[in-house]
């Protein structure tokens, strides 16, 4: 008698109803879901201040790519990863928009804050002036901007207080991998090329370029970098993120003259690079960006001498949660080897190709950028 005077009228009503109308439940069963649905008809105790799991219960992230799309095993990849695994712990299901082109983003970012978004990322460079846009218009909703400042009027603050942005410092992992490289290389020159010349992409390609030039100093060698000066600011870009023939006759004339390790930079490019390699019928290595490509390009992992890594995955997942208890924050993100939100992925099938002293070398260079007696900057380096 004391539970059923703690169950509502209507609260039974709607029971039963519901039990009405499941016709295909299975008989053995039913019996379990009336007893569990009457029990839930029992008197809410008393507010608590679990914040956190209403927040959550109201909370819908949501994401939006660049024109690379989900499937690109490298940048847009790793945010879908942590967007997927943030949600998943906190018992709700993302909204995901992939943009076919430039001319998807603006609407595609309006597309998610009218379908009630709460936290809104947005995922690379050239989605910044939508995403500030939206923003200004929509402060009641979270953003998060990837490898963006949101910094349109160059004053160096973010345009819009609800905007955070999630950077990268990837020259000092660059530097690493271009030591890599150039320790490993036997033709005595290394290449890398780009997607379009925009700092998220430049700044790979300095580091790298240093690192060679670092492993020259350090063992008296003469390895050479093309398709970036570091100096000039000027290299060899496809002008797009595309794979296709522009990607694959920039890794080409690379390899014509005589590269064997290439860095392509900028998503899926990589994989015209991957073509021209196999088509060159030259023992050529090659080094990913963003995400570990031996992982998630198994069937080429052969090819991958190392990948410079930025840990997107994990700011995402990271803002995800905070936004979905709650404490969402707007101040930037910025990943360092100190905080590994970039690094240098293992050498995986070339560990006893790579040889000893380099690895021991790379290690050193690690703790000597972090505690600062080597230091590596970059024009596009992010400030915090």
């Amino acid at each position: 008698m004391v539970y059923v005077h703690a169950i509502s009228l209507g609260c039974i009503l709607e029971v039963l109803l519901t039990i009405s109308t499941r016709k295909t439940v299975i008989a053995g069963l039913a019996m379990f879901g009336t007893a569990a649905m009457l029990a839930a008809c029992a008197q809410a105790p008393a507010a608590t201040d679990d914040t956190n799991s209403a927040a959550a219960s109201d909370f819908l992230p949501c994401m939006v790519s660049d024109a690379g799309g989900f499937d690109d095993q490298s940048f847009n990849q790793l945010g879908f990863e942590g967007l997927n695994e943030a949600a998943g712990e906190l018992g709700v299901t993302p909204i995901t928009v992939e943009s076919a082109a430039e001319t998807d983003y603006q609407s595609n970012v309006q597309n998610l804050v009218d379908q009630g978004c709460s936290l809104i990322i947005t995922v690379g460079f050239d989605l910044a002036a939508a995403t500030v846009e939206s923003a200004l218009a929509n402060p009641e909703v979270n953003y998060a901007l990837i490898d963006n400042a949101a910094d349109l009027d160059d004053d160096h603050k973010v345009d819009a207080p609800n905007i955070k942005p999630l950077l990268f410092d990837t020259a000092p992992a660059g530097f690493m991998a271009g030591y890599a490289a150039a320790g490993y290389s036997e033709t005595g020159v290394v290449g890398t090329y780009g997607g379009r010349q925009i700092a998220p992409v430049t700044i790979f390609m300095d580091g790298f370029a240093d690192g060679v030039v670092y492993y020259n100093e350090k063992n008296d060698t003469a390895v050479k970098t093309i398709g970036w000066d570091v100096a000039s600011q000027t290299g060899s870009f496809t002008g797009g993120f595309a794979a296709g023939v522009d990607s694959f006759a920039k890794a080409q004339a690379l390899i014509d003259q005589n590269a064997d390790v290439l860095l392509p930079v900028g998503g899926p490019i990589f994989l015209s690079a991957i073509e021209a390699i196999k088509s060159s019928g030259k023992d050529i290595a090659m080094v990913g960006v963003d995400a570990d490509l031996f992982e998630t390009n198994p069937a080429n992992s052969s090819l991958f001498l190392t990948s410079i890594l930025k840990d997107i995955k994990l700011a995402v997942s990271t803002v995800v949660a905070a936004s979905g208890s709650g404490t969402f924050d707007a101040t930037a993100y910025l990943g360092t080897l100190d905080n590994e939100g970039v690094g240098i992925a293992p050498f995986h099938d070339f560990e006893s190709k790579v040889p000893a002293t380099v690895i021991e070398d790379i290690d050193a260079i690690k703790a000597g950028i972090i505690d600062g007696s080597i230091t590596v900057e970059s024009p596009a380096s992010p400030k915090q």
